[in-house]
C-alpha cells in the first residue's frame, strides 16, 4: 500500500498596496465581519478567528523583514497551515472588511484558518493567518477508535469504486485490542522518528507486525497517514486514496485497530496506523 500524505502546504506572503484601514486593532474584527458575511461567491457563517498574542509575535517577525517559516520558527508557533498577508500604506480610517473582500477573500474566508496576528510598523500593517496545530489526545483515544470504524463501517455499508476497483457493500469491522496495541505502536514509531513507510526502520512488514503483537490472521494489512489532526479527515483521506480505499472496503476483513502518535516536533505532527485483520 501507498502511504497517505494530506497536509495543508503554507501559503508564500503576499505584498500589496491597499486603500486606508483602520488601526491594527481593528483588522481582525474586519476578517470576522468578511468571514460571517462571505465575499465572492463564498458563502458566509465561516466561524471567527481568535486573536493570538503568538501570532502576534509572528505579525512582529514578519514586519522586521522576517520570512513566514522564520516568523512561526522563532515565535514558536507550530501551524498545520498558515498566510501572511502585508499591507503598505495604512493611515488610520477606511473601508478595510471591503478591502479585505476585494482583495483576500480567499484568505479571510478560509474555513481551515482559526487564529490571527496583527502587528503595525509606522505605516504598514503584517497580518498572520494560521491554522493552530491541535493534535488528538491520548485521553481521546478510544473515542477516536470509536469515530474510525463508526466513518468506516459507515463506508463499507454502500458500494463503491476505489479508483478502477468497484466494491459491493461489505460487512461491518469490529474493533480487536491487539490489533490496536500493534496500530498504536507503530504509529507512536512513525511519530518518534518523523518516519513514514510501511516498512518499519527495523525492515519489518506490516504483517511481521501484525504478527509480533500476538495476532492470529488469515488476511492482514494496513493503511497510514500523516499530517491529519482528525479522524473524519483521515477516512475521507484513506476513501480518497484508491489503494487505501481498497483496504477500507475489502470484505475480507472482519476486524481492525486503529492507532496515532503525536510528535510536536515535526512538521507533520500526527502519525496514524490502521491495521485490518481476519482471525483463522
Amino acid at each position: 500500500m501507498t502511504d497517505l500524505r494530506i497536509r495543508r502546504q503554507r501559503a508564500a506572503a503576499l505584498l500589496v498596496m491597499l486603500a486606508p484601514l483602520a488601526c491594527a486593532a481593528d483588522v481582525a474584527d474586519a476578517v470576522n465581519s468578511v468571514r460571517a458575511r462571505g465575499c465572492e461567491g463564498r458563502p458566509g457563517g465561516t466561524a471567527p478567528l481568535r486573536t493570538s498574542a503568538t501570532l502576534d509575535e509572528v505579525a512582529r517577525q514578519l514586519a522586521a523583514g522576517a520570512p513566514l517559516g522564520v516568523a512561526l520558527q522563532r515565535a514558536h508557533y507550530h501551524a498545520v497551515s498558515s498566510f501572511s498577508v502585508s499591507v503598505s500604506g495604512v493611515p488610520p480610517g477606511g473601508d478595510v472588511a471591503r478591502i479585505l473582500a476585494q482583495q483576500f477573500c480567499q484568505q479571510s474566508t478560509n474555513p481551515a484558518f482559526r487564529e490571527i496576528g496583527v502587528a503595525r510598523r509606522g505605516a504598514d500593517v503584517r497580518l498572520a493567518f494560521a491554522e493552530p496545530f491541535s493534535p488528538p489526545t491520548r485521553q481521546d483515544a478510544a473515542a477516536i477508535s470509536r469515530r474510525v470504524l463508526q466513518l468506516t463501517n459507515t463506508a463499507r455499508a454502500q458500494s463503491r469504486r476505489c479508483g478502477l476497483l468497484a466494491f459491493a457493500a461489505a460487512p461491518p469491522l469490529n474493533l480487536n485490542a491487539t490489533l490496536e496495541r500493534a496500530a498504536l505502536a507503530y504509529a507512536q514509531e512513525l511519530a518518534s522518528h518523523g518516519y513514514m513507510d510501511h516498512t518499519g526502520r527495523d525492515g519489518s512488514s506490516p504483517a511481521q507486525r501484525v504478527t509480533r503483537s500476538g495476532y492470529r490472521w488469515r488476511e492482514t494489512g494496513e493503511n497510514l497517514a500523516s499530517g491529519i489532526m482528525t479522524p473524519d479527515e483521515v477516512v475521507a483521506g484513506w476513501l480518497g486514496s484508491p489503494h487505501h480505499c481498497a483496504n477500507l472496503m475489502d470484505p475480507a476483513f472482519t476486524e481492525v485497530g486503529v492507532g496515532f502518535g503525536v510528535n510536536a516536533r515535526d512538521e507533520r505532527g500526527v502519525y496514524w496506523a490502521m491495521e485490518f485483520g481476519r482471525p483463522p
